[in-house]
């Protein structure tokens, strides 16, 4: 091998340890599960470790003293020790979607290879997480931004005409109530006609009891499957199967679909969503703040609260959190400081 540069060592020793760091993130985030996901977690640690060898061959005795993984790396070590959740897991796909081996001719294609594979393996167990969060969490995350943009603007706008805080305050409850009550009926009515369309669809438990009845030869049962989407030949094919173990369990072939929780249940959630992200434009107002003051105030709590749903949106949907923060903050903002500038408008009007 050629004679090594101090550079090259100094890039080594970075390597190796942020590969040490990068496995511990993985023995961590295993620590916290259990059966597939646990093994395989553990499997990708024992890859990073084989990784850590390739650099403790490069470097021989310019080994030295074990360095820190870098800012990042640690971090993510941080979260994975205390949470472990989808939200360190979307992380660590981020971390090994920039992974430097591609264009580092000491690295090995294979090590190469093992990142991007890596990617995909992290990629497929948060997608699982957040298919576990996707429901309540997803449902809260939204609600609550929805509650944020809306209610901000209506108060900025109704401020802007110049009316008294106490109107003020008055629109931004009612705005929060009304919001509020409307998302929790709309998803009661939603969740219930989708319920009620699902148990149109699905079919009469009351049928398996004839099945034992029907003309063999003629098999009308095939007709079910295929107004259910088979191919004639599949649908005969199917149909004698069943017909041939009567055992089968009734709901075979009965419905695929997820369960969808209930109406109620969704109504009160999405009340309780809406309004907690509705209220924080109010508080300023009921804290006694006025005028600009108050503005400002609740422009700054409701750009932090966008922020936060922002970058937690951005790792449920596997996107840059950063970005996805920041587009919130200005589709938030842009809304409201439409409605303000509407209402100096309107108050100049009527002065």
């Amino acid at each position: 091998m050629a004679e090594r540069t101090q550079t090259q060592v100094r890039r080594w020793r970075r390597y190796l340890a942020n590969e040490r760091a990068e496995a511990a993130v993985y023995r961590d985030l295993a620590s916290r599960r259990t059966g597939d996901e646990r093994e395989i977690l553990l499997e990708i640690a024992e890859a990073e470790m084989r990784h850590e060898q390739h650099w403790l061959d490069l470097l021989g005795s310019d080994v030295g003293r074990p360095l820190r993984g870098d800012i990042r790396t640690r971090t993510l070590g941080w979260l994975a020790r205390r949470f472990g959740s989808v939200f360190v897991l979307a992380l660590a796909q981020r971390a090994e979607a920039r992974s430097p081996y591609d264009d580092d001719a000491d690295a090995t294609s294979a090590m190469a290879a093992d990142e991007r594979v890596h990617e995909e393996v992290v990629r497929a167990l948060a997608a699982r997480g957040r298919q576990r969060l996707s429901g309540t969490f997803r449902a809260a995350v939204f609600g609550a931004n929805d509650g944020l943009v809306s209610n901000l603007a209506l108060v900025l706008g109704i401020g802007a005409t110049g009316v008294s805080t106490p109107i003020v305050l008055a629109t931004g409850i009612a705005g929060l109530l009304a919001g509020a009550l409307s998302m929790g009926a709309g998803e009661f009515v939603s969740v219930r006609s989708q319920r009620e369309l699902l148990a149109a669809s699905n079919p009469n438990p009351e049928t398996h009891g004839a099945l034992a009845h029907l003309d063999v030869d003629a098999n009308e049962l095939s007709l079910v499957y295929r107004a259910r989407g088979m191919t004639d030949e599949e649908a005969r094919a199917h149909a004698a199967e069943v017909l041939a173990d009567l055992s089968v369990d009734r709901s075979e072939a009965a419905n695929d679909h997820e369960e969808i929780g209930s109406a109620l249940g969704a109504a009160v959630s999405s009340f309780l969503f809406f309004a907690s992200g509705a209220v924080i434009p109010v508080l300023p107002y009921l804290f006694g703040a006025t005028g600009l003051t108050a503005v400002i105030i609740a422009a700054a709590l409701v750009g932090v609260a966008l922020i936060v749903t922002g970058a937690v949106v951005g790792l449920l949907s596997g996107g840059p959190p950063l970005l996805r923060a920041l587009r919130q903050l200005a589709i938030g903002f842009g809304a409201a400081g439409a409605t303000y500038v509407l209402g100096l408008l309107f108050g100049a009007s009527i002065g």
